[in-house]
């Protein structure tokens, strides 16, 4: 469940530079997910908020993502997560990420600050009080900032099935491949009516972190905003999704299909 939980974030993670196109988000958007197992046992839920903050002099974008079990599953198995990334509002790319965790008394408290033009990541592990520099791949995002560089990268307008985003990301002390799959167009029913999306197959190209390839779907909305709407984990023995169920502060107008 700790690693599921930690897989769909990293999708929520895981969908599309901030080059000429209009950007996908703005400051004050806040998304809430219910995760549930096999489609009726609630199992947790997450939040993404956008802020604004300064580094390095430089206007960027504070996101935080926060992920929690909740009901029954948190008396046996508790997860409380906390993300967070800065981003640079012109480039996209993450200048810091916070990754604190606590997942069934297993914890973790790691900072990465990267210096983009020297391809560095300075980790501090500050559970274990150790520092590493470790070597990263160019434009290189973190787990949660790709998903925000990814939204921006849709153009609606030149997507074909088959087509392929392709980014390196850094987690923890390590590079990887990331790459996203566009499967084609579907009306999906969520809580707010039907929505057009555009489905999406993520996949890990690379390191030991994740498994090659996933079951993983995901679904985002049609329009500029490019939200998630629904992401589906297939598994041996039943299945772990999690639904958009609010938002606030899209930057476009969110649409329903009016039947």
């Amino acid at each position: 469940m700790k690693k599921i939980q930690l897989l769909i974030i990293t999708v929520l993670i895981a969908q599309v530079s901030f080059s000429q196109q209009e950007s996908a988000f703005d400051t004050g958007e806040w998304l809430k997910f219910k995760m549930s197992y096999s489609n009726w046992f609630k199992a947790g839920e997450a939040t993404l908020k956008v802020n604004e903050d300064i580094i390095n002099d430089k206007p960027v974008f504070h996101v935080v993502g926060i992920g929690k079990t909740t009901g029954a599953i948190s008396w046996f198995f508790k997860i409380k997560d906390r993300y967070e990334t800065y981003i640079d509002k012109q480039t996209g790319l993450p200048y810091k990420f916070i990754r604190d965790i606590y997942e069934g008394g297993h914890t973790k408290k790691i900072e990465i600050n990267f210096d983009q033009v020297n391809q560095k990541a300075y980790v501090n592990d500050k559970k274990h009080n150790k520092s590493y520099v470790i070597d990263t791949k160019p434009n290189v995002q973190d787990m949660v900032s790709a998903y925000y560089y990814l939204r921006n990268k849709i153009k609606v307008d030149s997507l074909k099935p088959g087509d392929e985003f392709i980014i390196d990301m850094f987690f923890d002390k390590e590079n990887f491949g990331f790459k996203l799959k566009y499967i084609g167009e579907e009306v999906i029913r969520t809580k707010f009516g039907k929505v057009k999306t555009l489905k999406f197959r993520p996949y890990v190209m690379a390191g030991r972190i994740f498994k090659e390839e996933e079951s993983l779907t995901l679904w985002v909305s049609n329009d500029k905003n490019h939200i998630p709407l629904r992401i589906k984990a297939d598994l041996a023995i039943g299945s772990l999704r999690a639904d958009l169920i609010a938002f606030k502060g899209l930057k476009h107008s969110f649409k329903i299909v009016i039947e």
